[in-house]
């Protein structure tokens, strides 16, 4: 075998042939790296890989033609045929040889993310697995073009039946869906050759075991077809040909049985064992949190997909998957809109796209419109709008939550004092804890509603009423719940003060100014706290920081034995609160300023008739805002997340936050976005067609 590889890898560097097609490899891939990456500065080199797949339709049946039919037409088959060589070493070598030919421009592009990711932040994972998708589907293709080229002696013929059966290959799934939206026996068999869909999962960032093995067997299988139509011409040769092309045939169906059934084989195993999530936003793996929410799920629960299985999202598909895996409770089933287009009546009076999601339960039922799975944002200058985020699995677990629970918790979310409103992701986090958020102003009512899960109070700027203070003190007597989030005023507050000292806290005066660098972002004021681990921490603690600007220091009455103090954010010890914040000129303490250290961050439970009432306070009036959590990726929300999920009484919170597609685009000079386009695209390209023309002229000359 390895005398054919080296006599087949010399003749298509001698012959001009193997250079044309790494040249012509290069060229286009560098063209739209230069164009893609280097120039407009996307960070995603799939994009490179996906627009150069029209190549496997024109260099492959270039590069595979003459690798049997020439040997037919010149009789130099005869040769080999009647040589003391196995055809398995024959078929093998010149594979080989057209491979190596194929690695040397894909082995050259894997330096392109490299090169990337010195402008930026790159998604390597999701680039490496794009370039060995296109190289399996290279591989693939090579071994389609070897097998056809064994059934004719002219490489024209060779040519066009590849072109021919790579282009079938490559728009097999568009013609099954022609043929039928809800498909057939005719459609299942085409699919087994559907060679794009593989290649697109790989493209997506996912090492997807069934693509691989979908490739690599249907490599197998053309080379072991290339075999036995050598064997059967080998044998013609000699004798016997009836007897020994029956035993061919037989084998030959036997082998496409065993192909077709380890496929099958593989496509069956659960999602979790055959698919790993490389993406950056892991958008086809499901969260921690939600592993441990699945675990709670103890009756059945139906996630209909109203879509046709063959054209459905294939990110939202292969997360589903996921859930149908993780859990013996769930199944997921599919609805074809064009068989069966009132389905969705039994559980919505609305009309829903194609492509939603329908949770079912025997409580109740929660439709997921598919216009909610992605997170998109309008560009009012254009008037355009793109896709910035994917939260299937925050809508997903949230609806199953939903759809098993015995009840909705409420929260009520004072008002009438200056203070703050929810943005959107916070109103989006309670609404996926499924959770019922109500604003209250408790000058019209006697007492807080017996209902009620919490009161959250978001950074009042006016003291409450002394009757407000009274009626918040008796909801927490009777076992209640509060959310306390503090804001900076100069005016005096004794009825917030009066509500804090119940559970034995209270506010230092002033501003807390970090003394340590390690624990502040810029300014003294702009706090990163100490964050310990709790329950209202988990995910965070040791990962991330909380972004808390101007603070006010919490202080605990450690002498309170009937109360429990839990510190879960917190300053370090070189903490102090400047007093004078109105002639402040600098953040150094003064002797009129207050030494910490500092409560940011305080869970208080104080042993009442009625059992436990729970005060948290969390000072800073901005740290429950979308500015302050984007600058520690989130982190914010997260906390108030798992605050909500708490007193919302679920053992795991259910809110996942949306996967962000937004990423920083490479920052490349212009100087340097022409040289990537001087060196890929010219120096590169041409310098292997120099080189091969000068190799060619001097075997010409000779």
């Amino acid at each position: 075998m390895f005398a054919i590889y080296k006599r087949e890898l010399k003749s298509y560097y001698h012959s001009f042939i193997g250079f044309l097609f790494t040249a012509a490899l290069l060229f286009f891939i560098g063209l739209y790296f230069s164009l893609y990456n280097m120039i407009s500065g996307y960070p995603y080199f799939s994009y490179v890989i996906s627009a150069v797949t029209f190549l496997f339709l024109i260099a492959f049946p270039i590069l595979t033609m003459k690798s049997m039919s020439e040997e037919k037409k010149s009789k130099t088959d005869q040769l080999m045929l009647t040589a003391p060589v196995s055809v398995g070493g024959i078929v093998m070598g010149k594979f080989l040889a057209m491979v190596t030919v194929f690695a040397i421009p894909t082995a050259i592009t894997c330096i392109y993310p490299l090169v990337m990711s010195r402008f930026g932040t790159v998604p390597l994972g999701e680039a490496y697995m794009a370039i060995l998708g296109f190289f399996l589907y290279g591989v693939a293709s090579i071994a389609i073009g070897l097998f056809l080229s064994s059934l004719t002696e002219s490489q024209v013929i060779a040519a066009v039946l590849s072109f021919i059966v790579m282009f079938l290959g490559y728009m097999m799934s568009g013609i099954c869906n022609l043929i039928s939206e809800t498909g057939n026996l005719l459609t299942t068999i085409l699919n087994c050759f559907d060679l794009y869909t593989p290649f697109a999962n790989l493209l997506q960032g996912t090492l997807n075991v069934a693509s691989v093995v979908y490739f690599l067997s249907l490599t197998a299988l053309m080379l072991f077809f290339t075999v036995q139509s050598v064997q059967k011409r080998r044998y013609s040769v000699s004798v016997k040909n009836f007897s020994f092309s029956a035993y061919s045939t037989g084998l030959v169906v036997v082998m496409t049985v065993v192909v077709v059934f380890v496929n099958i084989l593989v496509a069956e195993m659960p999602a979790n064992w055959t698919v790993w999530d490389l993406t950056s936003q892991k958008l086809y793996s499901v969260t921690d949190r939600t592993k441990e929410f699945l675990k709670t799920v103890d009756e059945p629960v139906t996630i209909y997909v109203i879509v046709d299985k063959d054209t459905e999202d294939t990110t939202l598909g292969q997360l589903l998957q996921n859930y149908d895996a993780l859990s013996d409770n769930i199944t997921v089933e599919y609805v074809n809109p064009s068989v069966n287009p009132r389905f969705h009546t039994q559980y919505t009076d609305e009309n829903i796209s194609v492509n939603s999601l329908i949770v079912v339960s025997e409580k109740r039922s929660k439709v997921i419109n598919y216009s909610n799975v992605y997170e998109t944002t309008m560009d009012y200058n254009t008037w355009t709008s793109s896709t910035t985020g994917f939260d299937g699995e925050g809508q997903i677990t949230s609806a199953l939550d939903y759809v098993i629970s015995e009840e909705m918790p409420k929260i009520y979310m004072l008002e009438g004092h200056g203070e703050y409103g929810l943005e959107s992701s916070f109103t989006k986090a309670i609404d996926k804890e499924n959770v019922e958020l109500e604003t209250i102003n408790l000058l019209q009512y006697d007492s807080v509603p017996e209902d009620a899960s919490c009161v959250l109070i978001n950074a009042p700027i006016y003291d409450f009423s002394s009757d407000d203070a009274d009626k918040l003190i008796a909801y927490l007597d009777q076992g209640g719940r509060v959310i306390f989030i503090t804001a900076y005023t100069e005016q005096q507050i004794p009825n917030q003060e009066k509500v804090l000292a119940h559970t034995g806290m209270s506010l230092a005066a002033g501003l807390v100014a970090e003394g340590d660098a390690n624990y502040y972002y810029r300014s003294p004021f702009y706090l990163f706290p100490q964050v310990a681990y709790s329950d209202y921490t988990d995910g965070i603690s040791g990962s991330f920081y909380i972004f808390s600007p101007y603070t006010k220091g919490i202080v605990l009455d450690e002498t309170r034995e009937d109360i429990t103090f839990d510190t879960f954010l917190s300053t370090s010890q070189a903490a102090y609160s400047k007093v004078d914040i109105a002639n402040v000129q600098d953040a150094t303490m003064t002797e009129e300023d207050i030494a910490g250290p500092f409560g940011v961050g305080v869970e208080a439970v104080k042993t009442v008739d009625a059992g436990e009432a729970t005060l948290i306070v969390v000072s800073g009036e901005q740290i429950f805002t979308e500015s302050a959590s984007q600058m520690v990726s989130g982190a914010n929300l997260t906390l108030f997340t798992n605050m909500i999920s708490q007193f919302a009484d679920h053992e795991v919170s259910v809110s996942i936050p949306v996967k962000s597609y937004e990423v920083s685009y490479l920052t490349v000079t212009r100087t340097i976005g022409l040289a990537s386009v001087a060196v890929t695209v010219v120096i590169l390209p041409v310098g292997c067609l120099a080189a091969g023309f000068v190799i060619w002229f001097r075997r010409r000359k000779r």
